[in-house]
């Protein structure tokens, strides 16, 4: 326990020390305080750190054993519990963010069964709200591994088995009582085995509704207990399994309709995700918008040349600013924030690369979002979308949305007067008008 409390003892707080700072432990670009369109830089990100990457992963791959020899990752049960719940809240403080995000396994001791699990996560809660409680920190959202164990190989919500169903509607249950316990804003359903290795013995309408099931339960038990934030789902189109129900955010969109479930779930999107789903970023987050269903964000990137979940801080400038411009555009949040699922490098040892990783990636989303709003104040962009389109304001346009039938359309054209000419998208132009803002 003593090496658990002297961890972070030599790491002072970080503060906003400005761009020209030579302090590697310090903030260039997160002034948490400074007003951007009327909001603070905190209110706009509302940053998250999550639990498992940062205290509960020891390194391990699979190709070898842990490497990072954290303290706490030697203790055992309620101690261990405890000890990681220390260092976690010591680590959120001197960080200097306002939330945090769990599983229920994160936080607990481990357990041999389903008892067990329900005894241990319980002894947890009352010292986590002692720790929210004297240091002010919130919790973004809560949710529940129903995918590590090896009961949910075949998936949880969507199992052959109905008794891992039921496994499955028992952590959700008490995981969503604990983030409403908790004043969680947000709750979320991470289908991570919610899919198949093959259809050869799998049956698809079956574990659809099955999964439909199980978030409409989840929406009715979120009423019941007077839970007032949404259900987010988080996409993720493969990996571990070869296909996902939940693949991106039109798939999701889709599900939702068919379920009945989209005045309740929202989506919580993940970088790394879409990368993995052919994606980027910044259609996820549009796409998400235009559909009524964004929630909040999972801050990472992947590796273009691995075709798995590699969770890296999210530090590319040009893809940041590209995707908070609809972040800006759209008014950022309501109850979401910017959860850092992101985790240092197998290599990186040291208490310190926890804090470069998480400085580094609250400074780029910083910088993101000063050079996103600055294009859309600026006025430029925006106003070459609103030109693009005019048309569709003018008589024709609302005409053909509101009043005509297709043989209307059709006879107008026949009848001569139409005759568009080809304009430019201007791509290039558009492309050199963000890079100018970074």
């Amino acid at each position: 326990m003593t090496a658990v409390r002297e961890y972070f003892a030599h790491i002072e707080p970080i503060a906003f020390e400005g761009k020209d700072t030579d302090n590697p432990l310090a903030y260039r670009y997160y002034d948490k305080d400074r007003v951007i369109m009327g909001k603070r830089m905190e209110d706009h990100l509302r940053p998250a750190v999550c639990y498992w990457h940062t205290f509960c992963w020891d390194g391990f791959d699979v190709f070898g054993a842990g490497t990072f020899g954290r303290p706490w990752h030697e203790l055992e049960g309620q101690e261990m519990a405890e000890a990681k719940l220390d260092v976690a809240f010591e680590f959120f403080t001197k960080l200097g963010v306002p939330f945090f995000t769990f599983h229920d396994v994160d936080v607990m001791a481990p357990a041999a069964n389903m008892k067990e699990h329900t005894e241990n996560f319980a002894r947890i809660l009352d010292p986590i709200e002692a720790k929210m409680g004297e240091t002010g920190l919130k919790l973004l959202w809560g949710t529940a591994n129903v995918f590590s164990h090896p009961r949910y190989m075949s998936g949880a919500s969507t199992n052959p088995d109905p008794e891992v169903f039921a496994c499955t509607a028992m952590q959700i249950r008490q995981a969503l009582d604990a983030t409403h316990r908790l004043g969680g804003s947000n709750y979320v359903l991470w289908g991570g085995r919610e899919g198949y290795e093959t259809l050869l013995n799998t049956n698809l309408n079956r574990e659809l509704d099955q999964l439909g099931r199980m978030l409409t339960l989840a929406v009715e038990h979120k009423h019941k207990i007077g839970f007032k934030g949404p259900l987010l789902i988080e996409p993720k189109p493969h990996e571990p399994t070869k296909h996902q129900y939940d693949r991106d955010v039109s798939t999701i969109y889709g599900f939702l309709s068919k379920y009945d479930l989209l005045d309740d779930v929202k989506m919580n999107i993940e970088t790394n995700h879409a990368t993995l789903a052919g994606l980027p970023m910044d259609h996820e987050m549009a796409t998400a918008y235009a559909l009524g269903i964004f929630g909040s964000i999972d801050a990472n990137r992947g590796d273009a040349q691995n075709g798995w979940d590699t969770d890296q801080f999210w530090n590319d400038p040009l893809d940041i600013t590209r995707s908070m411009i609809h972040f800006v555009k759209n008014g950022g949040f309501t109850t979401g924030g910017f959860n850092f699922d992101a985790k240092v490098r197998r290599q990186s040892i040291d208490a310190e690369d926890l804090f470069h990783g998480h400085i580094g990636g609250l400074d780029a989303l910083a910088r993101g979002l000063i050079s996103a709003a600055a294009m859309v104040e600026d006025g430029t962009w925006t106003n070459f979308i609103d030109d693009r389109y005019a048309g569709w304001d003018g008589e024709l346009g609302r005409w053909m949305m509101t009043e005509a039938s297709l043989e209307d359309i059709a006879n107008k054209v026949s009848g001569g007067g139409i005759d568009p000419q080809p304009k430019s998208g201007r791509q290039e132009y558009l492309e050199n008008l963000v890079n100018a803002y970074l």
